[in-house]
């Protein structure tokens, strides 16, 4: 609290310490009285806005990521991410946890939703990459495609989806709209299959090779 009191005082004086050096050299270069007033200002307000919106969006994310335990971030280490990538991989997941709730929320309140949702097994593919992923920090490379394209995009698509389709009123081209929408959130759903299976295709070919080796076995067997 003392740090944070601190900083904001310092801006403060800082930005009033530049308010005065610019109305000074203004008069100094004839400037008019108020109009290098007013520039002084205003370059003044604009130092505290810019300062303001680092200063929060640095709040939100300390406040968002919750505490990482010792245990975790030797896991981390242990899968050779710097403490740059250990940060990275936090708010991404982080983020990315937020948008599987927002799919999930939204998927519920539509039936149409809920049967493109059923159908693809949306939700917990996407809990289950989640989850996949978090074990393997060192593979996040592999999941861009789901990270910074499908999953943010379906969130996005399913929230507006949802607003569009509680209209009171709506019209044909409202109709056709959400019909549109609908395809694009099926496409998008599968996509997230996609994800997952190429996510675990190693593990399908071992599978795939344990079974050519049982059968080979039997055989010699037989």
């Amino acid at each position: 609290m003392k740090q944070s009191t601190l900083y904001t005082s310092l801006i403060y004086t800082l930005t009033l310490l530049t308010s005065l050096f610019i109305f000074i050299m203004m008069i100094g270069l004839e400037f008019n009285g108020l109009l290098a007033l007013g520039l002084s200002i205003g370059a003044g307000v604009l130092m505290l806005k810019k300062f303001g919106r680092k200063t929060s969006s640095a709040k939100n994310t300390s406040q968002k990521l919750p505490k990482m335990t010792q245990e975790k971030e030797a896991f981390y280490t242990s899968k050779g991410l710097s403490k740059e990538d250990i940060q990275y991989f936090r708010k991404t997941m982080h983020k990315a946890k937020e948008q599987v709730i927002m799919i999930e929320k939204n998927m519920t309140q539509s039936g149409k939703l809920r049967a493109i949702e059923n159908r693809n097994n949306t939700v917990a593919l996407s809990k289950a990459l989640f989850k996949e992923i978090t074990d393997e920090p060192d593979r996040l490379h592999e999941v861009d495609q789901f990270l910074y394209v499908h999953l943010p995009s379906l969130a996005d698509l399913v929230k507006k989806y949802v607003e569009i389709e509680n209209h009171k009123a709506k019209s044909k081209a409202t109709y056709d709209i959400l019909e549109k929408s609908s395809q694009t959130i099926d496409k998008m759903c599968g996509q997230i299959v996609e994800d997952y299976v190429m996510f675990k295709e190693d593990d399908i070919q071992d599978l795939d090779v344990e079974i050519e080796l049982a059968k080979r076995t039997l055989n010699d067997e037989l």
